[in-house]
């Protein structure tokens, strides 16, 4: 399996998916999981599964000492799987960039040289895929697509692809054609493509023009809450009802439109408060326009986000808000359901097919966001209502399941 990030250093959902999926698919009892990703930090959970971090793989020999190795790479890689990647370097990659391990660098991120990062990640699946036999290859979203293609080329074997997003969703339709074209080629090369909705299925089929048969949706699902995370002091109460945005503030996730509905329901109250947690390209639009419309002293951006922080803003909110655009999936509505939060989403994303206990609308309908908003803090009979359900509902929505969908058709590839 290879992935760009993984819990619990993460940028988005697509960590917080790939660790929940492939949890739940090491609960089969015969699956043994790889997986690999540009950089680990050495502090992920590999009780499931094992890691390979592409910048620990040598690509071009080096005389190196078994203790160096250790030192150098012990947290995240044993010195004998070094040394076992090592014997499966296949080409002179010496005109590399590489390290005094003969590896590559990786940040890991999405930096300037990504497509780079992307390329390279590529020459290090041929080398991992020579020295094991795997079954299956599975790539997640765009940038490990091409390290898909290089390992089904070397293995013989199947290639899932797993779309999260494509970039008709993060670009509202203004579509870079060098990704467009990495996402094309992949899919092209795969016996079977998972997206994480019906919406997103649809667009691979008519977008990337791929064969209806080979395409499936396979939505996200979420983990059980940690102790850690349920003995979070539930914050809620006090005299200012507190309404949440969570999420990168780019185009996709519309906040413009959180902010715009913000402002209509302060003409309706003032005992409202709301909070905008992330970062992004747009942030200092959103600091201008809520500064524009005068609702700044009642408005908190709070910057980016992640791990126990999150679950601290959940407890501390009355309405969670999710006005995205082009959502593949979304699983931060499902995540603040399970801190009794109820929920607002877009008919645009992919929870929507599969909750029933949220509000939903069109990410446009500022009128009806601001009503949505306004009811839930006036109401507490549907605040009580929609949180209770809401509960209820995410607890059976398991990676567990995901898992055996998954497995499923892995078995159906292989003609098991």
């Amino acid at each position: 399996m290879f992935g760009w990030e993984f819990p619990p250093h993460i940028s988005g959902g697509l960590g917080t998916a790939s660790y929940g999926l492939t949890k739940g698919l090491a609960k089969q009892s015969d699956m043994d999981i790889t997986f690999v990703m540009p950089r680990p930090s050495g502090d992920e959970d590999t009780s499931f599964m094992r890691i390979i971090g592409a910048s620990e793989v040598p690509i071009v020999y080096r005389d190196v000492h078994y203790d160096y190795v250790k030192e150098r790479i012990g947290k995240v890689m044993s010195p004998e799987l070094y040394y076992h990647l090592r014997e499966n370097i296949y080409a002179d990659f010496s005109y590399m960039l590489t390290n005094d391990l003969g590896c590559m660098e990786f940040s890991g991120k999405y930096l300037d040289n990504l497509y780079d990062e992307i390329n390279n990640y590529s020459i290090v699946a041929g080398v991992i895929a020579r020295a094991d036999h795997y079954d299956i290859i599975h790539a997640h979203d765009w940038l490990t697509y091409p390290s898909g293609i290089h390992a089904k080329q070397v293995l013989g074997v199947p290639l899932v692809l797993h779309v999260h997003a494509t970039d008709f969703d993060r670009s509202r339709g203004n579509v870079n054609p060098r990704v467009y074209a990495i996402e094309k080629d992949g899919m092209d090369h795969a016996d079977h493509i998972m997206c994480v909705s019906e919406l997103t299925r649809r667009t691979v089929i008519e977008k990337y023009h791929q064969d209806p048969q080979k395409v499936t949706a396979v939505h996200n699902a979420v983990t059980p809450l940690d102790p850690s995370i349920l003995a979070i002091p539930d914050k809620r109460g006090v005299k200012d009802k507190v309404i949440t945005f969570l999420g990168r503030i780019t185009m996709q996730k519309g906040p413009e439109f959180f902010v715009e509905a913000a402002s209509r329901v302060l003409e309706k109250t003032d005992n409202v408060r709301f909070v905008m947690a992330g970062s992004g390209d747009m942030m200092n639009d959103m600091i201008n326009l809520a500064a524009e419309r005068g609702i700044s002293d009642r408005f908190h951006f709070t910057g980016f986000m992640k791990g126990r922080q999150v679950y601290e803003i959940y407890k501390a909110s009355d309405v969670y808000v999710m006005p995205s655009v082009s959502e593949p999936f979304g699983i931060s509505p499902l995540e603040a359901m399970q801190c009794e939060v109820p929920c607002i989403i877009s008919k645009q994303s992919g929870c929507a097919e599969i909750l029933k206990y949220a509000i939903k609308l069109d990410y446009w309908d500022v009128e009806e966001l601001a009503n949505a908003m306004y009811g839930l803090v006036t109401y507490p009979a549907l605040h009580d209502f929609l949180a209770t359900k809401g509960v209820e509902e995410v607890s059976k929505i398991t990676w567990t399941k995901v898992g055996e969908k998954i497995r499923g058709i892995y078995d159906s590839l292989l003609g098991l």
